[in-house]
């Protein structure tokens, strides 16, 4: 399978999110070998949506000339993208989500009704393409965190798609929790042996890994103290 990774995190390669879609990576690895390429979006050239809609106009040719067009191109040519971001201001970061602006040349401005909403007639075929988030915060529960973003992941792909939110993630790059991460970051990698064996994860696997690794006063507890250092 060809993976596109998109790391939202302007941390890059030490996202605390990264790490979890990493084990989920490797778990799809243990499963079969994998094809996978990471983008670091905070290290492309992506200019702002206009909102001028040529690119729906005109056959999906963008008035900016960046490394988006690139970027599409490999996005039509992997088979499963993965959105690995941490939760900003109950979203995505900026740069990612100026990254999914710009999908917008895949889209027509035509639109049809599918269901009971209304959707853009797509002018490239991307049907065969699926879609994972893996979202981290630094929240120690998931309540009223991940609604929004969940909620406008599942709007723009409406089929096809998998969504792994995890709390309490700045603990995945503090060595001192290890006791607590490794057997979190283990269910992860059974996650990803899952989904790459049939394409879906348990209910009961994806709760567990939703939960949080310590009690949530705790948590909070260890965070407030450690503001003054």
């Amino acid at each position: 399978m060809k993976i596109l990774v998109l790391n939202g995190s302007p941390k890059k390669e030490n996202s605390d999110t990264l790490r979890i879609t990493n084990a989920f990576l490797d778990g799809m690895q243990d499963a079969a070998a994998q094809q996978i390429h990471t983008i670091h979006v905070i290290d492309s050239h992506i200019e702002y949506c206009a909102g001028c809609f040529a690119c729906m106009r005109n056959g999906g040719t963008c008035i900016h000339d960046d490394d988006m067009r690139k970027i599409l191109e490999e996005i039509l040519a992997s088979d499963l993208l993965i959105w690995s971001f941490p939760l900003y201001c109950y979203g995505m970061p900026a740069p990612l989500k100026a990254l999914l602006d710009r999908t917008l040349p895949l889209s027509s401005m035509a639109m049809q009704k599918v269901g009971d909403r209304y959707e853009h007639v797509g002018q490239a075929d991307f049907s065969h393409l699926r879609y994972v988030m893996i979202c981290g915060c630094g929240f120690p529960n998931s309540k009223h965190n991940f609604e929004p973003a969940v909620a406008q992941f599942k709007l723009c792909f409406p089929g096809g798609h998998t969504i792994i939110t995890i709390p309490e993630s700045p603990m995945f790059n503090v060595p001192e929790a290890d006791s607590v991460v490794t057997p979190r970051l283990s269910l992860v990698r059974q996650a990803g042996a899952q989904y790459a064996q049939g394409g879906t994860i348990s209910p009961a696997l994806l709760e567990e890994i939703g939960s949080p690794m310590i009690p949530e006063d705790q948590y909070a507890a260890i965070v407030n103290g450690g503001l003054g250092k």
